[in-house]
């Protein structure tokens, strides 16, 4: 017998190691940059508004590069995409403190490092994830992912913190940039685009990118999933980058909006690895429409009871591990509904558009969380408007017609 000179495709627990290096490196420095909100806005005197336009403009270029990134990660293969991205977030990171302007906040934060975070960022990596998984262990292999992210998170908020108050918070960022540079290796991992998907005969055979996104633009259900995906951005943004300022404004020491980030991130990955299981209980026999709408309803329940609550340091916390536990659930299944719909080859160029959505949310919960507290002096009508809209989410996923199970298995 003659053996294949086809190159091997990395085994499955590298190609997971790998792309939740990237994830857990840009998620990690993205997320800890509501941090420095405050610092940054004493700093430069431009007044929270302004500043916050910088990282509202970042939450939606990291979804408007997703699409574009996915595109090219689909013809290419992802391996210099990712490199690309994560040089950008280090740059981006790295020339924070030097910009004393609107517009250099906005290129620095928005263009650099937010740009990069979505170039290396869930398209592309969901994507090299969902072609070397077989459809029945995606749930699994996707909340693996997304947990590494979160993870990042987790580790990198209480480093951003201890590097600020040794070095200052200039030198803090310039060592998150440097962090970020620890992944570029993992990027090699997963250089090669595959020739086919995993479970060979599974997918539909390819279509040009240009029909296959005109088929899911014009489909209700894939608009109706990234509107709700527009609500996870805003409320993702919103406590990324002001739920700091709003334990300041509730008379908490700042070091509690630090733990408060840190616990998200740590109940993110229980909440990854929960939604992982649910998808692939039992070969997927939980519809992923139905585990969204409970995601967005237990949500709105959690906004409901923290605006209730009495603020103190536990309720802050208890608070930020409940939306732990959801708030990044909703990306394994959202992703899953996408590879349902139309298949894993176009995985990266459809996840981008729906990411796309979850980012213009995401602008809205930045920049109007900073414009509300300038207006009002507080967040109470953010968190009002977080609670209807986790509703209106949870409702919109109900009429999506989901495929079966088995329909994602069988050959078109």
């Amino acid at each position: 017998m003659t053996k294949s000179l086809k190159p091997q495709a990395p085994a499955l627990w590298l190609v997971l190691l790998a792309a939740g290096a990237i994830f857990a490196v840009t998620m990690g420095a993205r997320q800890s940059m509501g941090l420095f909100l405050g610092r940054i806005n004493t700093a430069t005197g431009l007044g929270l508004a302004s500043v916050s336009l910088a990282f509202a403009v970042g939450q939606l270029w990291w979804g408007l590069t997703q699409p574009v990134a996915g595109m090219i990660s689909d013809r290419i293969g992802p391996g210099r995409v990712l490199v690309t991205g994560m040089l950008m977030v280090a740059m981006g990171t790295f020339l924070i403190p030097f910009m004393t302007t609107t517009l250099g906040l906005v290129f620095a934060i928005g263009v650099l490092a937010a740009g990069g975070a979505g170039i290396a960022g869930p398209s592309v990596l969901m994507s090299c994830t969902t072609r070397l998984v077989s459809p029945e262990r995606r749930g699994i292999a996707t909340g693996v992912v997304n947990a590494a992210g979160s993870f990042g998170q987790f580790v990198f908020v209480p480093i951003a913190q201890g590097l600020t108050g040794l070095l200052g918070w200039g030198a803090a960022l310039s060592g998150l940039g440097l962090l970020t540079l620890s992944a570029l290796p993992a990027a090699w991992v997963l250089r090669r685009r595959p020739a086919s998907t995993a479970g060979a005969g599974t997918e539909a055979p390819r279509e040009p990118t240009k029909k296959v996104i005109g088929r899911a633009l014009a489909d209700p259900s894939y608009r109706l999933l990234a509107c709700g995906f527009f609500v996870c951005g805003f409320h993702v943004a919103f406590l990324a980058t002001h739920l700091p300022g709003v334990v300041v404004a509730c008379g908490l020491p700042a070091a509690v909006g630090a733990w408060a980030l840190a616990t998200i991130g740590l109940f993110n990955i229980a909440g990854s690895f929960g939604i992982g299981w649910a998808i692939s209980y039992r070969g997927g026999q939980w519809r992923l429409k139905s585990l969204l709408s409970l995601l967005y309803a237990a949500r709105g329940v959690g906004v409901l009871a923290f605006v209730l609550a009495p603020k103190t340091t536990p309720v802050v916390l208890i608070f930020a591990a409940f939306m732990g536990l959801t708030l990044l659930s909703t990306v394994p299944p959202t992703a899953g509904l996408v590879v349902k719909f139309f298949g894993a080859a176009h995985m990266g160029t459809l996840f981008g558009i729906v990411m796309v959505s979850h980012q213009v949310g995401g602008f809205l919960g930045a920049y109007l969380g900073g414009k509300a507290f300038e207006l009002t002096g507080g967040y109470d009508w953010m968190f009002y408007a977080d609670i209807l809209l986790a509703v209106a989410a949870a409702l919109v996923h109900l009429p999506i017609r989901e495929p079966a199970p088995r329909s994602v298995l069988m050959p078109a």
